[in-house]
């Protein structure tokens, strides 16, 4: 029986963690190496700490309801964008409001996580710590991972002949990047075209004599700002355009996906993607199709090599006088204090049961949160997974046998891709893991059952945003306030927009009501369809 559970990391996946441990009616105690909570997202200048944290200027890729926790709405005046600042604020209210800090101990860094000697049966784990140079041994009875994807820079170097022993300039990965400062005047080649490669590429540019953006992916572009101006992810982010991708055939997706992505401008123009492309990315900037377009950035393709102070392209091109290059090559994951009978086995989330449990275990008591890389809110799924394994842990769910749990890790296991950026090709669908993860924990709502009983939440629920109140429905943790969450997320996303009102006679919401009336044969349709037969992946109309 799991009662004390250890919880390494107060960052987003720790918060949870513990919050969905107490409501499990566990003891968590959560460890955390810094003095606050927040992880990445508490912001510091300095780049000596040993802790990653965004740069200063960073703004969510991800809308306030797509992404906040699902029983504790952002307040409706914060924008729909935030600022690290106001994410930190929003943790921190989080925290406050269900009591967490007291189970937390700052400054504290675990060592080891250790299986006991009679493991086979007990399922626990020795956990050593350290507080101020003393040391101490504890024992649980489970232990949740929150420590994150990004944790040590990854820094390909020897991909790039010259940068040690011929290029004078300076070279820095990009956790090391906080402001524009350092680079004014400078010309600067950004080596990466990930969403802090477009980032910083567009911020760099208001300052530096010139920037280079160089990749070696195709890559689509895309808003923030979607249809009438509302947040793309809350436009394309619907169990309806998730269905339209699992009806329509493959070929037909892509085509769609890729003129509407070629609706804002002509990637192909651009030199960023083509549609004949098989493999790409997808990043989030508003900015950089005009940086582009007005030369403020360039982009090139993979650098070959570099002189004393010039890049040398694999088109044969050449750019002199480079004087820093910044690498945004992402981040690699490693769990340190795991013994190595469990660190050597994970190397990827593919080689975890649905993406958590290392399914080579006797006991099924060591998760790692938030190891994920969906197509919504990191967040969010980091939530939903807190929810399941603390009702494992708690005896209210179960999972298979452990052969069967490495049979349905060798089924979906890719190739291991080591270069981090290849394994932005990994992300899964938010709405498809999602909603795998809250059926396994018994909260997944049924939009055909509520066609009968509440049509109106049924609706909002097929045609509208998968925002994370939907999972508080049923179940387990079912919230009160998750219906009433639901029908008013649309104002609060309004909300913050209301500082000047203009007249508009024109009435939205009655629009609205004629489409779900309208759309209603297609609702039951699709969930009769959904109880019948498996989900579909990555939605093309995302965006």
């Amino acid at each position: 029986m799991v009662r004390h559970v250890a919880v390494i990391g107060a960052g987003v996946g720790g918060l949870v963690s513990v919050k969905c441990c107490l409501d499990e009616g566990l003891e968590p105690i959560c460890f955390e190496s810094s003095e606050d909570i927040g992880g990445i997202w508490r912001y510091t200048d300095s780049t000596d700490d040993s802790r990653v944290s965004v740069y200063h200027s960073v703004i969510t890729n991800t809308s306030k309801e797509m992404s906040c926790f699902s029983d504790f709405p952002y307040p409706e005046d914060f924008p729909s964008y935030l600022p690290h600042s106001l994410v930190l604020e929003y943790f921190r209210m989080y925290a406050r409001h269900f009591d967490l800090l007291r189970h937390i101990r700052f400054q504290t860094t675990v060592l080891s996580v250790r299986k006991r000697p009679d493991f086979t049966t007990s399922g626990q784990w020795e956990v050593v710590t350290e507080t101020d140079g003393v040391r101490e041994s504890h024992v649980f009875d489970a232990v949740m991972v929150c420590t994150g994807r990004y944790q040590e820079p990854y820094l390909p170097l020897a991909s790039f002949p010259g940068i040690e022993s011929r290029f004078k300039g300076q070279h820095l990965h990009s956790r090391e990047y906080r402001d524009v400062q350092a680079f004014r005047g400078k010309r600067v080649l950004v080596v990466g075209i990930g969403n802090t490669g477009g980032d910083l590429s567009v911020e760099l540019s208001r300052v530096a004599a010139k920037v280079f953006l160089s990749t070696r992916s195709n890559t689509w572009v895309i808003s923030r700002v979607s249809d009438h101006g509302f947040p793309f992810d809350m436009v394309g982010t619907t169990r309806f355009n998730h269905f339209l991708d699992w009806l329509l055939p493959s070929a037909l997706t892509r085509r769609i996906r890729f003129q509407r992505f070629n609706s804002w401008f002509n990637h192909t123009n651009y030199g960023l993607a083509s549609s004949k492309s098989s493999k790409f990315k997808m990043i989030i900037n508003e900015e950089l199709p005009f940086c582009l377009l007005s030369g403020t950035v360039v982009l090139k393709p993979n650098v070959k090599e570099f002189s004393e102070n010039s890049a040398v392209f694999e088109d044969g091109t050449t750019e002199e006088n480079i004087d820093v290059v910044l690498f945004a090559t992402g981040y690699s994951f490693s769990f340190p204090f795991l013994e190595e009978s469990v660190r050597s086995v994970i190397d990827d989330n593919r080689c975890l049961y649905k993406c958590i449990f290392p399914p080579q275990l006797e006991k099924p008591s060591l998760a790692i949160i938030g190891l994920i890389q969906l197509t919504g809110s990191i967040m969010v799924g980091s939530e939903m997974q807190a929810r399941w394994v603390t009702g494992i842990f708690a005896g209210w769910n179960k999972l298979p046998p452990p052969s069967r749990m490495m049979a349905d890790v060798l089924k979906r296991k890719p190739p291991v891709k080591r270069n981090p950026s290849e394994r932005e090709n990994l992300k899964m669908s938010f709405i498809s893991y999602m909603d795998e993860i809250a059926a396994c924990a018994g909260v997944k709502p049924s939009v055909l059952r509520l066609l009968v009983t509440d049509p109106q939440l049924a609706l909002a629920i097929f045609f509208g945003p998968c925002s994370p109140y939907q999972f508080r429905l049923v179940g387990r943790g079912k919230w009160s306030g998750a219906r009433a969450a639901i029908l008013t997320q649309w104002q609060r996303t309004l909300k913050p927009l209301r500082t000047r009102v203009v007249d508009d006679n024109f009435d939205s919401s009655s629009g609205w009501h004629w489409m779900c009336l309208l759309a209603l044969p297609a609702a039951l349709t699709a969930g009769f369809l959904f109880s019948k037969y498996p989900q579909p992946g990555w939605s093309p109309w995302a965006g």
